[in-house]
């Protein structure tokens, strides 16, 4: 288990930001990457990890995030969790941006906009099903993470994507670029620097379907 992942780590900065690490235990051998979105998430993945052999990789936030989940949510590793259901567009999100794709599938509702958000805390291996049913059904995906936008969680659900269903997919997260230093109460700033915000969700989404639109 890590903590300071992605780019919500506060006061620390630059030097302990992780913005590759997802790409990194990705390429390990046998090795399994859990990314929880929140408090009990992660007490519940700790549990199965602790009775399952071999080797794993939970990245977890140094800072507060809201609870997601409540104690009755059952977890099992590979599969993703359907967070709204939606026929429009997919979210997909990992770590603290669930509730920024919780967020934005809200604010898409009162547009008249059906969002269906997935919790895909298990990167590796990822749940190559709940992905392919959602591109078949909803035509297009947006993911979201802190992390690099090379070979991270957009990255493992475009492999899925293109693999099994081809359909467009927009990626949100760090544009190849550096973490900063941030105080605590900074780190949204941070985020919204790189773009990584609810609102941003709801851009590419609407800008999904609004190509989508143009092609028939």
């Amino acid at each position: 288990m890590v903590s300071h992942g992605g780019l919500s780590v506060g006061a620390d900065g630059g030097s302990h930001q992780q913005l590759e690490d997802i790409a990194i235990m990705r390429a390990m051998p046998n090795m399994r990457v859990l990314i929880p979105a929140d408090s009990i998430t992660v007490s519940k993945l700790t549990w199965i990890i602790a009775q399952t052999y071999g080797p794993f990789y939970m990245r977890m936030a140094r800072s507060k995030v809201p609870t997601i989940y409540d104690e009755a949510q059952n977890f099992e590793i590979v599969k993703g969790i359907i967070l709204r259901d939606g026929s429009d567009c997919t979210i997909i999100a990992c770590g603290i941006t669930v509730k920024m794709a919780l967020d934005a599938a809200d604010q898409l509702k009162q547009e008249d906009i059906s969002c269906r958000v997935i919790d895909s805390f298990t990167v590796k291996p990822i749940d190559r099903e709940i992905i392919e049913k959602a591109a078949r059904e909803t035509g297009g995906i947006v993911t979201c993470e802190e992390h690099n936008i090379m070979a991270g969680f957009g990255s493992a659900v475009s492999e899925v994507v293109s693999e099994s269903y081809p359909v467009p997919i927009r990626r949100l997260c760090s544009q190849d670029m550096f973490g900063e230093s941030a105080r605590s109460d900074e780190i949204p700033s941070i985020l919204e620097k790189l773009c990584i915000t609810s609102v941003n969700i709801t851009n590419l989404v609407k800008n999904h379907l609004i190509q989508h639109s143009l092609t028939f």
